[in-house]
């Protein structure tokens, strides 16, 4: 049986391109944290990838204040599994 969390049973994964984002508009990861009203913990475990969810008021303001679009954050990688 598939895990809950991949119910048709495929590998795959969320990838996070914060980094990009902040590389493209030479913003720190820091600066994003004041910004957005984050702590850097929460905003860096986002950067890495190895946040289990993410609040779409928390989406909100991040793409508010990158000037981007949820898609441009997010992107979905077919057939790779996540680290466990």
């Amino acid at each position: 049986m598939p895990p809950a969390n991949n119910p048709a049973g495929e590998g795959g994964m969320i990838l996070v391109k914060l980094d990009d984002l902040l590389h493209e508009r030479r913003m720190t990861l820091t600066e994003l944290a004041e910004r957005v009203g984050l702590t850097l913990a929460n905003l860096s475990i986002l950067k890495t990838g190895k946040a289990k969810a993410i609040r779409f008021s928390t989406l909100e303001a991040i793409c508010r204040e990158l000037g981007c679009q949820p898609g441009d954050l997010l992107a979905y990688q077919a057939g790779v599994e996540p680290a466990a």
